[in-house]
């Protein structure tokens, strides 16, 4: 395909996590494999097991849809070169145009939601520790808590927004 997708396009191709996750394991394979082992990584991140875990009805549902539907809708708007007869898939080397539409590292996200979880549970734990001047902890300390805690959930939220943009990376590897 000679010309350029449109945004409306791009969104409606990458819409399901399945030509997502095809693309993105096309990339850390160097842009080309065998429909196999794609087939054994999807239904692996589909079922959040390792591939040796992954069983035959789980890869078996997954090789039937990417054969019949989303390799050949790749196929149709130009992402990959996809051979059935010899079940190889390549990808074409417009990878740039559609980078912002994949998912960002399957397989190493970070669950924020812990950090802010934890965060709001010491939080509202001090706080009420200070409302009811529990220990060394007095009545006049709760807005001094309840400002550090909000300040520590700007911090995470500021950390997570700067670690999902492309180009930066964190220290300590939290930019996962």
């Amino acid at each position: 395909m000679s010309e350029e997708l449109t945004q409306a396009e791009l969104f409606d191709v990458f819409s399901n996590a399945r030509r997502r996750q095809t693309v993105r394991y096309l990339k850390r394979q160097q842009g080309a494999c065998d429909l196999a082992p794609l087939v054994e990584q999807v239904a692996a991140w589909e079922n959040d097991t390792e591939t040796d875990a992954v069983t035959r009805t789980q890869r078996r549902r997954v090789y039937i849809s990417l054969y019949q539907t989303h390799l050949p809708m790749l196929e149709e708007h130009g992402i990959v070169d996809w051979d059935p007869d010899a079940h190889r898939i390549e990808l074409l080397p417009s990878e740039d145009t559609f980078e912002p539409y994949l998912d960002r590292e399957l397989n190493e996200q970070r669950s924020w939601h812990l950090f802010y979880s934890t965060v709001t549970l010491v939080g509202a734990v001090l706080f009420a520790m200070a409302l009811l001047s529990i220990g060394v902890i007095s009545t006049s300390m709760a807005p001094v808590i309840a400002l550090g805690v909000c300040f520590v959930i700007a911090v995470i939220a500021l950390t997570q927004y700067v670690s999902r943009r492309p180009a930066h990376t964190l220290p300590f590897g939290l930019g996962r």
